[in-house]
């Protein structure tokens, strides 16, 4: 069992901020990460994502990003970019590494993973929630006789070539998906709970600060936190303008049931469909967390800024407040701040 100070589990942009912290404080830790390369959940963002769509990069503290081509693969230039971070400050990122279970093991934490298992004083899980797609069920769902996907199954548009397709979710997934397969799709509906609401605008550092503070609400109180992008609402500029007065753009409310030729409302209206494309977001991925019965009654883990209320050795970056490349740089630096302080790892400044 290899003994550390601290484990941070996930090298995405928050994992690798709170390691850039934790270095500089000289703590001894280490990063476990499940992907077989630096990029975190870009590495899995669809292939036809380019840079010039990708709203509020945030770059990692300590390294310029330096904007790539509007054109770029979004999967390709920011796994880049944090290569190029873990090489630069030499982070000690341990990969492929699938983290099962953490214990608590008395004055330990005991972190069981594919391989092998690690003990530290502290613990900050910057796990985010791409391996965790959620599946939302209609009556009818499990009788649909064409195909069903999720944004995580997602890998262009040449998928849906003459199909009709809908696509249910309020987010900017479903807008950017939904733009790519309309011209190429023989129809397309698009679906979503509530009325899309529409932000004009750049997504500036001050903006994303207050976004953040609008979702901490929730954490304080271990409900389960509202996404980011449930708070900033859609990106309004000339493509999805273009795309609204072009009718692909135009919502409809969610329907009632799933039949196995499409969607059907209770109004009776209904749409045959081919496939049904789920961008409903994702939940947090926090399973391997379970044996420390964090959760508390409102469903979520209460939270203090970083810090799990019930257990201060365990820190959560990039849940609720910090699932964003802004939240997730501050979260680094605050949990790593208040963790080494807590555990007198060095002193606290």
């Amino acid at each position: 069992m290899d003994v550390t100070d601290v484990v941070v589990i996930g090298a995405g942009q928050a994992g690798l901020s709170a390691s850039y912290f934790l270095q500089r404080r000289g703590v001894d830790h280490v990063v476990l990460d499940a992907n077989s390369g630096a990029g975190g959940a870009w590495l899995h963002r669809w292939p036809s994502l380019r840079m010039r769509t990708v709203h509020g990069i945030h770059e990692l503290p300590g390294m310029p990003f330096e904007q790539p081509s509007p054109e770029s693969r979004a999967n390709e230039a920011i796994p880049s970019y944090f290569a190029r971070y873990e090489q630069l400050f030499d982070l000690p990122v341990v990969r492929p590494v699938n983290v099962t279970s953490v214990v608590d093991d008395g004055a330990l934490l005991k972190v069981e993973t594919s391989g092998g298992v690690w003990a530290a004083r502290g613990l900050i899980n910057a796990t985010g929630t791409w391996r965790r797609p959620f599946w939302p069920y209609y009556p009818g769902q499990e009788t649909f006789a064409g195909r069903q996907l999720h944004t995580a199954d997602y890998s262009g548009p040449a998928d849906f070539v003459g199909q009709r397709v809908v696509v249910v979710g309020g987010g900017a997934s479903a807008t950017q998906l939904l733009m790519e397969i309309a011209p190429v799709a023989a129809a397309t509906r698009w679906v979503t709970r509530t009325e899309p609401v529409w932000r004009e605008g750049p997504f500036s550092e001050d903006y994303g600060r207050w976004v953040v503070g609008m979702v901490e609400e929730r954490v304080r109180a271990g409900l389960i936190p509202r996404s980011v992008v449930s708070v900033t609402g859609l990106a309004l500029n000339d493509e999805t303008r273009a795309a609204r007065e072009a009718g692909v753009l135009e919502r409809w409310p969610m329907f009632s049931s799933v039949t196995p030729a499409g969607v059907l409302w209770g109004s009776g209206e209904r749409f045959d469909a081919d496939v049904i494309l789920w961008a409903t977001g994702f939940r947090h991925d926090l399973e391997h967390l379970a044996p420390l019965h964090l959760r508390g009654a409102g469903g979520g883990i209460q939270v203090d800024g970083t810090r799990v209320v019930s257990d201060p050795r365990i820190h959560l970056v990039g849940y609720g407040p910090s699932a964003s490349t802004v939240g997730a740089n501050r979260a680094g630096r605050a949990a790593v701040r208040e963790l080494v302080g807590y555990l007198g790892l060095v002193r606290a400044g």
